[in-house]
């Protein structure tokens, strides 16, 4: 359906309720969304307690935090009809989180509005009004004495890594999972987590949002690690911990289409990082420090690391399409897939990559569209999480580079072929435009020059 005709047919979108509660063995939030004339939306999220131990959630102070992660996940259901009035019954906003809201929908959507051919400036986008008071939140008493890590995992090569640098932390780290798979409770052990040491946060979705996308209303990317940050803030802030590091890298902050900013990582964005610090700070406002651990180096340099770290090849999974499947798997035909093995091909061998992949991803030739795109010669950046055009250039040149003399595979010698080879130092890049603690920061530049 047409974006022009569904904002006439529906112009509001309704956020009606909020609520958390203690089940006993587990945290429930629930939410209620309403687009007036096609549906009502009942999401929840649950959050096993095990053997965790949560503050109460029966206060101003958590229920004010759940209002904002509300405003967040009310995306994956604004985004079916765009309605461009947002109308909070349970709250309201002021002009400067309207203003900061309003950038997140619209940034986060970025490549959902490109994909739609939606053509509409921030301003007219959505604007939001409140029916109920503005939600003022007092500073946490009880969050000064907070310590230890936060980590969310997600089963790819980065957040391996940043569990490898802080080892040294383990004993006061909790992992967390948003839709705990396998792959990232294999992850999870082989960084020593066992099930205890691992919060998993599961999203349910209403079936109304599924029968949406099937009867062809709006559908498309949505800014996930924005609903990470909310959620590992809020968890972080229950369970005691004072950091919650996330596995970002510098390489994120690329657009995927020349000129504009259209970013498929967007909420993974230095910008969104400092965007959201900012916001935490003045409307959340416990003592939870939010950071990328990763956000100073690059995806090269993340698959330098991870290519010493032998322990997780056989368990770490990234394609998106292959995560559908149950067990979780390669599918091998993916931008994702063909930019991991890319990526950790200067380091290691083809016989380790086809371990990992089950095939050599180099030989496709039926890849060699996506391989254009990636290395930054064909219209846009492949829509995935995947490296800039430069360090993937310059991950196929050293490859030929190493294998002076030798018959080369398929795609790479395409690319020996057709392009130039890319020189540089992407080894030991740091960009100090982050915010990494310093203790913190020591332990990754050690890593790095290592």
């Amino acid at each position: 359906m047409e974006y022009n005709t569904l904002i006439k047919k529906f112009p509001k979108f309704i956020y009606k309720s909020y609520d958390i509660v203690d089940e006993g063995d587990k945290l429930v939030i629930k939410y209620e969304f309403e687009i007036p004339g096609l549906n009502t939306y009942t999401p929840k999220t649950e959050i096993p307690k095990k053997e965790f131990k949560f503050k109460d959630v029966n206060s101003d102070f958590v229920r004010n935090i759940v209002f904002f992660i509300g405003m967040t996940e009310a995306i994956s259901y604004f985004k079916i009809t765009c309605s461009p009035q947002f109308v909070i019954e349970c709250g309201n906003l002021n002009e400067d989180q309207k203003k900061w809201y309003r950038k997140l929908f619209y940034l986060g959507l970025g490549e959902f509005r490109y994909r739609n051919n939606i053509e509409v400036n921030e301003e007219d986008f959505v604007s939001f009004e409140g029916l109920g008071n503005v939600i003022e939140q007092e500073e946490a008493t009880d969050s000064s004495s907070l310590k230890g890590i936060l980590i969310p995992v997600g089963g790819g090569k980065d957040s391996n890594v940043t569990m490898d640098i802080l080892k040294p932390y383990k004993e006061e780290s909790l992992a967390v999972s948003i839709g705990a798979k396998d792959v990232v409770k294999e992850c999870c052990s082989v960084a020593g987590f066992n099930d205890k040491d691992i919060v998993e946060i599961y999203r349910i979705f209403p079936v109304e949002l599924k029968n949406a996308n099937d009867n062809g209303y709006l559908n498309g990317h949505t800014p996930f690690s924005a609903i990470v940050a909310f959620y590992t803030y809020l968890v972080a802030y229950l369970l005691g911990k004072k950091y919650v590091a996330l596995s970002n890298e510098d390489s994120a902050n690329q657009s995927n289409v020349e000129g504009v900013n259209i970013n498929h990582q967007y909420s993974k964005t230095f910008e969104f990082e400092k965007d959201f610090r900012e916001f935490a700070n003045k409307y959340l406002k416990a003592d939870v420090e939010y950071f990328s651990l990763l956000r100073p180096i690059t995806e090269f340099q993340i698959a330098m690391l991870f290519a010493k770290q032998k322990e997780y090849h056989k368990v770490f999974k990234s394609c998106n399409v292959g995560s559908k499947q149950v067990p979780w798997v390669w599918c091998c035909d993916c931008p994702k897939c063909l930019f991991v093995y890319t990526i950790l091909s200067p380091f290691l061998s083809k016989e380790e990559l086809v371990n990992i992949f089950g095939e050599d991803l180099f030989e496709k030739e039926s890849l060699q569209d996506t391989f254009v795109e990636l290395c930054g010669f064909g219209e846009i950046k492949p829509f995935e999480c995947v490296g800039t055009y430069e360090e993937v250039q310059y991950a196929v040149s050293e490859v030929i580079r190493q294998n002076e003399g030798k018959n080369l595979p398929y795609l790479v010698q395409y690319y020996k072929d057709n392009f130039e080879l890319r020189e540089g130092n992407f080894r030991t890049y740091y960009n100090n435009q982050n915010f990494v603690p310093e203790e913190f920061s020591k332990l990754l530049k050690d890593k790095i020059e290592g």
